[in-house]
């Protein structure tokens, strides 16, 4: 079964997922809900079922967790260890929160790597640090 990861922010929630081993992460996607406190769980949690739906599955989820460079809480860190416990109740799946530190920038310098416009990466930027943070994860497992 598959693991989803999410890099949560305010206007778009970048989705990555593993593949059957939980070995390598890679981007699928960008929700973007009408608020990180209106309907962003019921968004995410139709996007884990639809993937859960599929063949592979899904066996737990990943959410980043955003602090400050020097590993202290940031204004979201509470807002999304709440949409973490909320996700959970919703899915039924375990649900971990992975630091996040550095996977936009990251993601950022893979993407321009590829693609030069930074619209066009901005576009897949959050899906991108999806995939870097899930790969940290998986990584860490290991």
């Amino acid at each position: 079964m598959r693991i989803v990861g999410l890099d949560v922010g305010e206007r778009r929630i970048g989705v990555a997922v593993s593949d059957m081993t939980g070995t390598l992460a890679r981007p699928l996607g960008v929700l973007r809900p009408s608020g990180l406190d209106a309907d962003a769980v019921q968004v995410v949690a139709d996007e884990i079922a639809r993937l859960a739906r599929e063949e592979d599955g899904v066996a737990s989820i990943v959410v980043g967790l955003p602090r400050r460079l020097d590993g202290t809480a940031s204004d979201m860190t509470p807002r999304v260890e709440q949409f973490a416990r909320q996700l959970g109740a919703r899915t039924a799946l375990p649900v971990m929160l992975q630091d996040e530190r550095l996977s936009s920038r990251e993601a950022e310098s893979r993407l321009a790597l590829r693609e030069k416009d930074w619209r066009a990466r901005k576009q897949r930027l959050d899906a991108a640090a999806a995939a870097v943070m899930l790969q940290d994860y998986l990584d860490s497992r290991a």
